[in-house]
């Protein structure tokens, strides 16, 4: 029977949400730096460097504090539901302007 240690996975998933939306925040910025520049893959490459060093970072310090591999799930659960609220904002927040500029 498989034991889950939720104190770790409660760990591992209060430190990766605001991770997650710090990760996918520094995204969006990214992108809005990049599309309005006149070098755009040192922005995204900058960005992506960044975001991913801290997303990393944190995560090998939930998998050291949290003393099981349950502390990463919970992380990992934490990303996963971030960036699904991400994608379904984006997707929300595009749909009025679409809409507008097809009844034009």
């Amino acid at each position: 029977m498989i034991t889950v240690d939720w104190p770790a996975v409660l760990l591992g998933f209060s430190l990766g949400l605001p991770v997650s939306a710090l990760f996918f925040a520094g995204l969006a910025w990214g992108m809005r730096r990049a599309l309005g520049s006149d070098r755009p893959g040192l922005w995204l490459m900058a960005s992506s460097f960044c975001r991913i060093a801290v997303l990393l970072g944190v995560g090998f310090l939930v998998t050291a504090y949290g003393g099981s591999n349950w502390a990463i799930a919970g992380y990992g659960l934490a990303f996963f539901l971030a960036r699904l609220v991400a994608v379904l904002w984006a997707r929300i927040s595009k749909a009025p302007i679409t809409a507008t500029q097809e009844g034009a």
